[in-house]
């Protein structure tokens, strides 16, 4: 059973300082105005407010801390946080160990300050208490002018502007959620944390209630990294604001929504995609961050080794037939088409696109989103598209016969056809078509080369460092193919880990490819259908390169590890 708290009044009158009469009286008079027992007893004279503080201090089990007393305030260290926080919020940070900040408030029942701090200067807080004008005296008095000054660091959240926030929400669902005050601290806590995922580079901020937090994660170069556990009692409002945004129904909890948000970081518009779906504990929301600077990076920062980027050149360039990627979700596909039509994008082509949905605005492409629910399908859409005369279609992802088929007419008549596949290899392509219903004369006839790909991370430049022999994994340098002797020749490379990295060792992601030509043989081969194993070996015999031997010479060039490798890719123990 939890052991009741003592009321203030209760404390001081055990200390002597007030009477229990004193204390009724004064309980009564603050009925109905709002105000706190303590500060009633101030304003009567009744108690100072050292008195009131200490009570306090007890009451909650803080240690308290007098800033104007003789020596203390040669324990402020005011570089410990910015100099805005000390004089917005009245507070003094003490010392720093172990990710542990002892700082001085002065109000122990503002617990959303408590969590604000803890998030945005991302360590765990130990209050202790002083009374308001004691510390407010310390900041004015010149205790903290010189030092803070030069502590004064950058807010992250300070240029957020939610212009697009609607400023008429109903104020019953939650006061803490009202974006009439763009000082709230849920709102402030929101926009902070969209601010700091786009700034470390995540692609996904994942928000999941749990039985007693709510956990929340970035998912930064495809990794899930834990960023904070926020208290169960901020699931709601959370929740709520981050509806509101994005412009969905914060009453309905039961079905699945979509929505989005644009917010400006560092002045660029930002899109975040939104959705929110029912889980055990409450709402799960994930936004997937959406860059228009992320297709925009050129061939050559995708990680093509010299011949593929040559190969892919001359492919992409073709006047007709289809090119399809290949790989699994999340590795890079949009990303390599987008950057193809980027290219390709000039005054005398036309391109149309059929997508679902559209993720990133082209300039002079011509893009149709799915909406399946009035009938606007991939099949209507394809249609309509070959009765505009475009030279180049790009379909967002090949999910049935009737779009394959349709696909492949428009490749047959002169038409250059980009598009996406989820199997795990390019030659998986092939009889996936076939598979699907489409017949393999025309599979064999319309396809003009197969990529598939994945993205590994790539070592971090700032920590870079040769990989020791000892701490190599034998079966991760056997699955790549690399030998003792290349093991040894220093050319393997490992990132340290630092802050540029997030102490992971790796900062940003790369390519690697397989990449299919077609050629008579492998026509012939899918025509007579043929065995995923028989395409693949005929593809190696006309020089496609394999995901692990591509990836092999991105160890030896320094760029990633053995281990990276060995994770993404598909490792054929046949083909080794």
């Amino acid at each position: 059973m939890a052991r009741s708290r003592k009321k203030i009044g209760e404390i001081l009158a055990e200390w002597g300082v007030v009477s229990k009469d004193a204390v009724e009286k004064a309980a009564a008079g603050a009925k109905g105005t709002g105000k706190r027992l303590g500060d009633v007893l101030i304003e009567s004279g009744l108690a100072k407010e050292e008195q009131v503080a200490k009570a306090l201090a007890t009451q909650f089990g803080y240690e308290f801390f007098d800033p104007t007393a003789s020596g203390n305030a040669a324990k402020v260290d005011l570089k410990l946080i910015p100099d805005d926080l000390v004089k917005k919020h009245t507070i003094l940070p003490l010392s720093k160990v172990n990710g542990r900040l002892r700082l001085v408030v002065h109000d122990p029942l503002d617990l959303e300050l408590v969590d604000m701090l803890r998030f945005r200067l991302n360590c765990e807080i130990e209050p202790l208490l002083a009374p308001r004008s004691a510390i407010k005296r310390f900041i004015e008095g010149g205790g903290s002018s010189g030092a803070a000054a030069a502590s004064a660091k950058p807010d992250p959240g300070k240029s957020l502007v939610t212009n697009s926030i609607d400023k008429s929400v109903d104020k019953s669902v939650d006061k803490s959620i009202d974006v009439a005050s763009e000082d709230a601290p849920i709102v402030k806590l929101c926009n902070r944390i969209l601010v700091e995922a786009v700034k470390m580079r995540a692609s996904d901020i994942h928000i999941e209630p749990m039985a007693d937090r709510v956990r929340l994660r970035y998912r930064i170069d495809g990794v899930c990294i834990e960023r904070d556990n926020l208290p169960k009692r901020m699931q709601n409002a959370v929740l709520s604001r981050f509806k509101l945004m994005s412009s969905m129904n914060i009453a309905e909890k039961r079905v699945p929504q979509d929505g989005r948000i644009k917010i400006p970081v560092d002045d660029i518009f930002v899109d975040f995609r939104v959705s929110a779906c029912p889980a055990y504990h409450g709402e799960s929301i994930v936004l997937r961050i959406l860059r228009p600077d992320s297709v925009r990076i050129g061939l050559a920062n995708l990680g093509f080794e010299v011949d593929n980027l040559t190969q892919f050149n001359k492919i992409i360039r073709r006047p007709n037939g289809i090119f399809l990627v290949t790989g699994p979700t999340g590795s890079g596909k949009t990303t390599t088409l987008y950057t193809a039509l980027d290219i390709l994008n000039r005054p005398d082509k036309k391109i149309i696109t059929a997508e679902d949905p559209v993720e990133y605005n082209f300039e002079g492409i011509n893009q149709c989103q799915v909406k399946e629910h009035i009938g606007l399908t991939f099949t209507a859409i394809l249609r309509s598209m070959l009765r505009q005369a475009p030279n180049i279609i790009l379909v967002g992802e090949i999910r049935d016969k009737e779009v394959a088929e349709i696909a492949i007419q428009a490749a047959l008549t002169g038409h250059l056809v980009f598009s996406t596949l989820h199997t795990n290899d390019a030659p998986s392509a092939i009889t996936r078509l076939i598979d699907m219903g489409v017949k393999p004369f025309l599979v064999a006839s319309s396809i003009q080369a197969v990529m598939g790909q994945r993205l590994i991370r790539i070592n971090c430049k700032q920590c870079n460092a040769p990989y020791p022999y000892e701490q190599m994994d034998p079966k991760y340098l056997k699955l790549v193919g690399i030998n003792e002797e290349e093991a040894k020749s220093g050319k393997l490379m490992k990132g340290t880990g630092c802050d540029n990295c997030v102490s992971t060792g790796y900062r940003g992601r790369r390519g690697i490819y397989e990449l299919m030509q077609m050629n008579s043989t492998i026509r012939e081969l899918a025509f007579n259908l043929a065995t995923v194993a028989e395409l693949r070996k005929a593809a190696l015999a006309n020089g496609m390169r394999p995901l692990v031997t591509d990836g092999k010479i991105k160890c030896m060039n320094g760029m990633t590890t053995p281990d990276e490798v060995a994770s993404v890719a598909q490792v054929d123990v046949d083909n080794k």
